[in-house]
């Protein structure tokens, strides 16, 4: 099934074309940016580290919560676990409120966060990420807040994405994002540009093991993984 280029105007779905760009980046850009947190993990002295986070939608998570929900990776809140430092997270350019730990889960490297800072959650795609789709990623690149970076997808495995995107330290833990403006997964690591010209992000099956409720299933390939303990 071929397109022409005037129904790219109308219908971008992933469903139909998820290869193109939205016909408005700008206003997708600024609907994520609403959502998108920088997370801080402050441990006094010994230093700390930053990510990013974005808030989800807590009917969709295993574990209840009054505040805002805040997804990120394990590895951005390592360090402050079981009150060894504090957690704080920010919108790009504004006052930094606290967090707080809810859940982690340290073999998907996920985790879960609450604040009482109001953010509307994203929306998870019901699509899986095929290649060529294209992606964005946003957070805090090298601690540079609000950072933006387009690419498509390259390939994906069971657990993971993988994508051309430019990735830094300080992204992780943020939403890899579909041109509908759903996530399809969470930027986690990147590679040495020396050597391979790609970088991860955790697919959303991944979320299923300690995260999500996992009421629903991707329209299409990959189906849900089940992890053991």
């Amino acid at each position: 099934m071929s397109w022409g280029p005037g129904n790219h105007w109308f219908d971008f779905a992933p469903a139909n074309d998820g290869y193109v760009a939205p016909r408005d980046i700008s206003s997708m850009v600024d609907r994520v940016q609403e959502s998108t947190v920088t997370v801080f993990c402050d441990v006094g002295k010994r230093g700390g580290g930053i990510g990013t986070g974005w808030a989800i939608d807590p009917d969709l998570l295993l574990v209840k919560s009054t505040r805002t929900t805040i997804a990120t990776n394990h590895h951005v809140v390592e360090d402050c676990l079981d009150g060894k430092g504090s957690v704080t997270v920010a919108l790009p350019f504004e006052k930094q409120r606290l967090a707080y730990i809810l859940v982690v889960d340290k073999k998907n490297d996920l985790a879960l966060l609450e604040t009482e800072l109001k953010l509307p959650p994203l929306e998870l795609s019901e699509w899986p990420p095929m290649p060529g789709y294209w992606v964005m990623a946003l957070g805090s690149a090298s601690a540079y807040e609000g950072s933006v970076a387009f690419g498509n997808v390259l390939n994906y495995s069971d657990k993971e994405v993988f994508i051309t995107n430019n990735i830094s330290g300080g992204n992780s833990g943020g939403a890899l994002i579909d041109n509908e403006g759903k996530v399809v997964g969470m930027v986690t690591w990147g590679m040495d540009y020396s050597i391979d010209q790609y970088n991860g992000a955790k697919l959303l099956d991944v979320f299923c093991y300690k995260i999500l409720k996992c009421k629903y299933e991707w329209k299409g390939e990959p189906t849900w993984i089940d992890y053991e303990e």
